[in-house]
């Protein structure tokens, strides 16, 4: 696939002509750094007219009535999404793991009906055709789901006090929903002996040996993955594997893994297809079929009882993050979860008229003060500087554009999409619907 860029063009840069850049794609919304376009919004559009034909069954007129419903809150939800992305991003929120384990568990029970798409790259192309996108932006809107779901559940849900007693309750009334099959949890470390000679084999087998030494002494397996491991798709997630059910892996390894408790280190095990080298397991988890327990149950009881009192919470604090984002709507479109008060109008750079500035004014505005010499004030008796922290934007601007600027947040440098060279527009990440529940995935084709 070629690569995709995007032209940046700032105020007033001379090198960089409408000749240079041929827009695609137009930017309806920039939120912070990044940006909203129509054509995310018609992609949008798209995917829930697939969620409504084939979970809702929807057809004709209900159909097309549930979409002006659904439209009239798309960009909101859009704005929605993206504020928790990134607020997840700012709080390091980790969920890489969490990924793989879902993906996992879809392979595991894509395959059950098609024994072939336990091969991987047969998985992928199963995921691109049930979904209509590619697997990495399937495997982008996971990741932002798990990462929307964290923020509200920790910065939401978290904070809506369910009491035990009534947590205990519902458990005892569904005890049911907290069935589980037996299952293993694993991170694995794998050193590769692909293309290796005999002697290398060895010395990677005695490489091997020595980490399995290290990690039973208590070294943190993670650290060792982070360090040692040639499998880079699990290295990237402290080496964490999707759960493993029994009649799923190699006989050897099944009985390795399920006959040992949690913590259990393997000795390195050979594998020759269709990977070579030499793998390393760690139990990290291990239930038996049966019950689950209240206290392993509690986290996700707590999200099901809080999700009736999520909306309003989770509504403010949608609306504290807006109050705290740069945001721009360009006029047309319209965010119905808008924070009172915000200005989010459009401000493009490219229609402001150049700056003038008279030999007077200049002189007027530098009399009694220290020297300025772009925007740098010097600390006095020493050679250091500060960044200046007078405004001089407005110096020469007539009076009714300085009024009408102070009354309006910057916008920053204007952003146009750009084509590459297959004439395909940039897309900035996209989020997957926020809910207070576990993440929901696209629609797949039943």
């Amino acid at each position: 696939m070629l690569s995709r860029f995007v032209v940046i063009l700032l105020a007033g840069a001379a090198l960089v002509t409408a000749a240079d850049v041929r827009v695609v794609e137009e930017i309806a919304v920039k939120v912070n750094g990044d940006i909203i376009t129509r054509g995310e919004l018609a992609e949008s559009m798209r995917e829930t007219e697939m969620y409504l034909r084939q979970d809702q069954h929807l057809a004709g007129p209900a159909l097309q009535a549930a979409m002006q419903e659904q439209s009239k809150d798309m960009l909101r939800e859009k704005i929605d999404e993206l504020l928790l992305v990134q607020k997840a991003k700012d709080l390091d929120v980790k969920v890489d793991a969490d990924v793989i384990k879902r993906l996992g568990q879809m392979q595991l029970e894509a395959q059950k009906a098609d024994p072939k798409l336990a091969d991987q790259e047969k998985f992928q192309a199963y995921i691109t055709e049930q979904t209509g996108m590619p697997f990495e932006d399937f495997k982008l809107k996971l990741t932002n789901s798990y990462l929307t779901h964290k923020v509200v559940s920790a910065e939401v849900g978290s904070r809506i006090a369910i009491p035990e007693a009534d947590l205990r309750k519902y458990y005892d009334e569904h005890k049911a929903d907290f069935m589980r099959k037996a299952q293993a949890f694993l991170s694995q470390i794998l050193i590769s002996t692909e293309g290796k000679t005999p002697e290398q084999v060895a010395t990677a087998e005695t490489k091997a040996k020595d980490i399995v030494a290290r990690a039973r002494k208590g070294e943190k397996f993670t650290d060792l993955v982070a360090a040692y491991s040639d499998d880079p798709d699990t290295a990237k997630a402290g080496g964490q594997l999707p759960p493993m059910e029994k009649g799923v892996m190699r006989a050897d390894l099944e009985k390795i893994v399920f006959s040992n408790k949690k913590g259990y280190v393997t000795d390195p095990i050979k594998v020759d297809a269709p990977i070579h080298g030499f793998l390393i397991l760690k139990v990290e988890e291990r239930f038996e079929e049966g019950q689950a327990s209240f206290e392993e149950s509690k986290d996700q009881i707590q999200d099901i009882l809080a999700g009736p009192r999520m909306g309003p919470k989770l509504r403010e604090y949608l609306t504290k993050l807006r109050q705290e984002a740069f945001l721009e709507i360009k006029d047309g479109y319209v965010d119905t979860g808008a924070a009172p008060g915000k200005d989010t109008r459009w401000h493009d750079v490219a229609t402001l008229k150049p700056q003038t500035t008279t030999k007077e004014e200049v002189a007027a505005h530098a009399k009694g003060a220290p020297k300025k010499l772009l925007g740098i004030v010097p600390i006095p008796g020493t050679h250091k500087a500060l960044l200046a922290d007078t405004d001089t934007s407005q110096l020469g601007t007539p009076k009714e554009a300085k009024d009408a600027t102070a009354s309006s947040s910057p916008s920053g440098p204007q952003t146009a999409v750009a084509a590459d060279s297959a004439g395909k527009p940039v897309k900035p990440e996209k989020a997957a619907k926020v809910k207070a529940e576990e993440p929901l995935l696209p629609p797949i084709k039943q």
